[in-house]
């Protein structure tokens, strides 16, 4: 499994063009949910992605503090296999990534509500009450990492 951690403007053609794919086929076609995925945000944040086979098995992107929050932030985080450890390992190469590019205090996310297990699992901490984005519920949770 190979990582690959690029910044908007490092990325070629080919992998922009797969990454939009993947969050077009996850976020709008198979959750139903017709909304701007691809924003201003992509040309601020780190892309971070597995490839297993030439094809991409985990996405997330990660953006600097005061991009979308105060905070470094993870969001887009997309697993293709799931319940295959794939979601864990993308999430803790965010963090790991996070800590080397954007030395952050803490990291945010506005997680789905059925995801919540998985990012308590890696320390992550319910900081909002439930709330619906793009009518699918949420909450933000936080790493604290000093």
């Amino acid at each position: 499994m190979q990582l690959t951690v690029k910044k908007f403007d490092e990325l070629e053609t080919d992998e922009l063009f797969s990454i939009y794919k993947l969050r077009m086929e996850v976020f709008i076609v198979e959750q139903n949910c017709p909304y701007r995925d691809i924003d201003d945000y992509d040309k601020e944040a780190y892309h971070v992605y597995l490839k297993e086979d030439g094809d991409i098995v985990a996405y997330l992107r990660l953006l600097p503090k005061g991009v979308r929050f105060s905070e470094v932030s993870i969001g887009r985080v997309i697993a293709v296999k799931r319940r295959m450890g794939y979601g864990s390992r993308i999430v803790k190469a965010g963090i790991d990534a996070a800590k080397e590019k954007l030395d952050p205090d803490r990291i945010i996310i506005e997680a789905q509500v059925y995801a919540k297990g998985l990012y308590e699992k890696l320390g992550f901490v319910k900081t909002s009450e439930e709330f619906l984005e793009d009518d699918i519920p949420h909450i933000q949770m936080t790493l604290n990492l000093k």
